[in-house]
């Protein structure tokens, strides 16, 4: 069925495309009848009318062939666009949603922001037969006619039941009472006065009279109808009955001016606005067989938008003011701001024009409409007067009321009740205004001295429009999976990402990085993967294209995260960089007009090094305390601070050394205030080493990981593992280094990228071989599939007796693996039997070759080569193939490669041939010169 649903959608789309998108009736292809077949009719009438084809048509696609008589009312009206998918199953429903809908979605959300024409979609339909209806009750005052059929149940004396049907002279026959004239009588009236007939002349004999079948009458549909004609409709049908059986009104039909007419003349007219917004029908006026319903053009339109509870496009009447459309619009909304309400209207000279109009006065109330307006109503600032924002690691981030007085212990009154377990109690910062034009400052505190010892310095006074951030002690702590699923839903170009994927890949930190990586003072050391093609880190690479899309709307989430209530709830997974990301960019902003940022930096040994805002009378205790605190094997002794001096004769950086010890202990000679652009550097413990372990596996006598320090050697940490086993084969020693994996790693992306060049030299060269590039692509990827081992040749023989030369430092996760004593040698390559064989002493290479059945025919013998238990190679020294057979140890593989170069015997024969033609041809063309 899926199959059948991707065909049926290649069909539709290609439909959709000749058909300009416009919404016209069209013949569906013979290929498409068959696709609609095996749909269910709801979703057939919903993607007829979707692809523009008539849903008419669809009633001859169904296989209906046994219709039953019903005396229920037929369905008069088929919705013109059926969204019920409740026909398909999963799959199937599946399988639409992801290839049609996908394709068009940005033409229905382009199309849903556009407004829609008032009152149109209750005629949302088309109809399906022109049968009357049989069966709606009669009203008292019903007007009986020819053709309508009256029923009479006697009983007492007599019991039978009679169908009168009234003639064209407008009389009954009844059995016993012979013609009875009923022309002209209502309903009630026909009742009462053949009841009193019955009861004067059938005496001891009751009558129960109901009305059986109505007449149909014939009236018209004219104007601009969705579908003008003449129908057969029941007697009792008004004007809003004949509308909706001929299918509504048409673009351009007038909801307000609805006309009936009678034998020429008007007999009412109908204004829908009453129906739709009053529920007032009194101008439905019911029809008689020739009527003409007629359906004008529409009058003036105003388009109102904005702050209305229902924006649209209404029709309106002539002398009506801004205060009756506002009432078609069903009124303002909450958030609405009247008094900026403005009308873009064409003037006298053909142009347009733009008036303010204030609804909140009965001057911009009673301002007349004219047709073609476009009535814009504002809405408020979203800007909070007065309120307090609090975002990040507390417990219920948001706005808050301020009021003269309060401080932060008010507003936060418990470390374990208002803030989260992961908040860092030493920083947190308070944003204020300073003035009207936004500019802003930074006050900087530590909420456990704030809350728990209300200390003056850190419990501060709050001013109107605070906003108010509280860090995580450690970034790395939080769950980020609703975040990362906030920004998928923000960035229409992450639809291929599923929800799995944030558990394993932050996309938001992934956007933050590259929002942050031009500014960023480390960026430009730390995003080096090598230097000089030597590997010094390692990065993930990731689509560029998607990651500038996330930074872009990264960028503007923070830049807005204390008025974008869905950040603000989850401000507290954010980390400090990213929390800082819009304060470091009002101060950098509002530094435009010559005034210097009020923002400094700290490097070196702190948790957390970067560029901070500097606080109001910031010291470089703050600073430290912004930076997370200092890392182990901080050096407290010495410390930098370098500092911008600017004056008329230009910009000189001095350097000045701080005692750190002093500084934290708030000495006044040491602890200095900082000033913009000032840089702190908090250097490392000399001889500091971060921990660094290393891995012993196999034949020594006590294996594990043993932490290492710096310059440490092979041999010592041999030793410290208590020497090698008696069964240790040394030669066979395995060496892995990360550092060497990743050279080795390069050098294979390296290799492959010459290999792109030389295939693409092949390519264009004019003696260059035609390479299929399917194939050459097919090899590419294989070469880059290739993961390097790492593995370092080291000679543990030699260390073991203790030749200095043979040692080696170690580095941080260094594996050596030690394995048993090996009795086997391997033989591989282009040989009969490639086998493993037991190492014999005194065999040479040619004998284990022999002992596999000997080289192939596409064996290239003089490229035959050894690797040695340790890794190294060794290749054959004279033509004796290796004949010392003592160059051969245990665990050693003989590799005898392929020979690329190889031609079979035809081939040879068939070159040689041509040669020898070839230079016989050139003799005797020589001989007869």
């Amino acid at each position: 069925m899926l199959q059948h649903v991707k065909k049926f959608i290649i069909l539709g789309l290609s439909f959709a495309i000749l058909i300009g998108g416009q919404i016209h009736a069209a013949t569906p292809s013979p290929q498409m009848i068959e696709q609609f077949k095996k749909l269910p009719k709801s979703e057939q009438t919903r993607l007829a009318a979707q692809y523009g084809i008539d849903p008419s048509m669809l009633s001859s696609l169904n296989d209906e062939t046994n219709t039953k008589s019903s005396l229920a009312n037929p369905t008069l009206v088929n919705p013109r666009m059926d969204k019920d998918l409740q026909g398909f199953d999963s799959e199937e429903k599946n399988a639409i949603t992801l290839e049609v809908e996908k394709y068009l979605k940005e033409k229905k959300e382009i199309k849903d922001k556009e407004l829609k024409r008032f009152g149109y979609d209750l005629f949302n339909g088309e109809p399906t037969t022109f049968a009357p209806v049989t069966d709606i009750p009669v009203s008292s005052d019903y007007l009986v006619g020819p053709g309508d059929t009256i029923k009479v149940q006697l009983y007492g004396k007599e019991n039978k039941q009679l169908d009168l049907l009234v003639d064209r002279d407008g009389s009954i026959r009844f059995p016993e009472l012979g013609p009875v004239s009923v022309s002209g009588l209502t309903f009630t009236e026909l009742r009462e006065s053949l009841s009193q007939v019955i009861k004067q002349q059938m005496i001891g004999v009751e009558a129960n009279i109901t009305m059986g079948d109505l007449r149909s009458i014939r009236i018209f549909v004219a104007g601009d109808a969705y579908k003008p004609g003449s129908y057969t409709v029941s007697s009792l049908s008004t004007i809003t009955q004949a509308l909706f059986v001929a299918g509504g009104l048409n673009e351009i039909g007038s909801l307000r001016n609805v006309q009936l007419k009678r034998n020429g003349k008007l007999i009412g007219t109908l204004d829908l606005y009453d129906l739709l917004m009053r529920g007032d029908a009194s101008g439905d006026l019911r029809l008689q067989s020739g009527d003409v319903v007629f359906i004008p053009a529409v009058g003036g339109l105003v388009t109102v938008d904005g702050e209305v509870r229902r924006p649209a496009i209404y029709e309106i009447k002539n002398n009506e003011t801004m205060a009756d459309v506002i009432t078609m619009a069903a009124g303002l909304k909450a958030g609405a701001y009247p008094k900026a309400s403005s009308v873009e209207r064409f003037n006298r000279e053909g142009l347009k024009s733009f008036l303010n109009v204030d609804l909140t006065t009965d001057k911009g109330r009673g301002l007349h409409v004219s047709a073609g307006d476009i009535i814009n109503v504002k809405g408020v600032s979203s800007q909070f007067e007065s309120a307090i924002t609090v975002v990040g690691a507390v417990v219920r981030p948001g706005k808050y009321q301020w009021y003269k007085g309060q401080r932060v212990s008010d507003l936060l009154p418990s470390l374990w009740g208002d803030l989260l377990v992961s908040a860092d109690l030493d920083y947190a910062i308070i944003l204020r205004e300073i003035n009207k034009y936004g500019d802003v400052e930074v006050h900087q505190f530590a909420p456990s001295q704030a809350i728990v010892n209300h200390s003056a310095s850190d419990d501060l006074l709050l001013e109107p429009r605070d906003r108010i951030i509280v860090f995580n002690f450690s970034d790395d702590d939080q769950n980020r999976y609703e975040l990362n699923k906030l920004i998928k839903k923000r960035v229409s170009t992450l639809n291929e990402l599923t929800d799995e994927n944030f558990q394993t890949i932050d996309i938001f930190k992934q956007g933050f990085s590259e929002l942050t990586a031009s500014s960023s003072k480390k960026s430009a050391f730390d995003n080096k993967q090598e230097l000089a093609g030597i590997v010094i880190n390692e990065t993930s690479k990731e689509d560029e294209q998607q990651v500038a899309t996330i930074s872009q709307e990264v960028s503007k989430m923070l830049a807005n995260l204390f008025d974008d209530p869905d950040l603000i709830k989850l401000s507290h997974v954010l980390t400090r960089q990213e929390l800082l990301y819009p304060v470091i960019r009002l101060l950098t902003i509002q530094s435009r007009n010559g005034s210097e940022a009020q923002i400094v930096s700290v490097n070196g040994q702190v948790r957390y090094p970067s560029v901070y805002p500097l606080a109001v009378n910031g010291d470089i205790r703050d600073l430290v305390a912004a930076g997370g605190g200092l890392k182990e094997g901080a050096y407290l002794v010495r410390a930098e601070l370098t500092r911008t001096l600017n004056d008329n004769n230009g910009s000189t950086v001095s350097h000045q050394n701080i005692e750190l010890s002093r500084a934290l202990s708030n000495d006044v000679s040491d602890n200095m205030q900082l000033k913009s652009r000032d840089i702190l550097t908090v250097m490392t413990i000399p001889d500091w080493q971060e921990h660094q372990s290393v891995e012993i596996r196999g034949e020594v006598k006590f294996p594990g990981t043993y932490n290492i320090r710096r310059g440490e050697t092979l041999e010592a940490v041999i030793e410290r593992a208590g020497g090698f086993t008696d069964y240790a084969y040394l030669p066979s020693a395995v060496f892995v280094r990360e550092s060497v994996r990743k050279q080795e790693q390069l050098e294979i992306k390296k290799l492959a990228d010459q290999l792109r060049r030389e295939i693409a030299t092949r390519g264009v060269s004019k003696d260059g071989n035609v390479i299929n590039y399917s194939d050459a692509q097919l090899m590419l990827n294989d070469l880059q599939n290739i993961r390097a081992v790492g593995r370092l040749v080291v000679d543990l023989s030699a260390i073991s007796v203790g030749i200095k030369q043979a040692d080696l430092q170690l580095e941080n996760q260094d594996i050596l693996y030690i394995p048993s004593t090996q009795q086997t040698i391997a033989v591989m390559g282009e040989v009969q039997n490639a086998a493993t064989h037991r190492f014999k002493p005194g065999l040479t290479i040619e004998q284990y070759v022999s002992m596999s059945g000997g080289t192939r025919k596409r064996a290239d013998d003089d490229r035959m080569y050894v690797v040695k238990a340790n890794g190294a190679v060794m290749l054959p020294t004279n033509s004796f193939w290796f004949s010392n057979e003592d160059n051969l140890q245990a665990g050693d593989t003989i590799i005898i490669p392929l020979d690329t170069e190889y031609k079979d015997n035809l081939t040879l024969w068939s070159q040689v041939t041509g040669i020898i033609y070839n230079t016989a041809v050139a003799l005797a063309t020589i001989s007869k010169l």
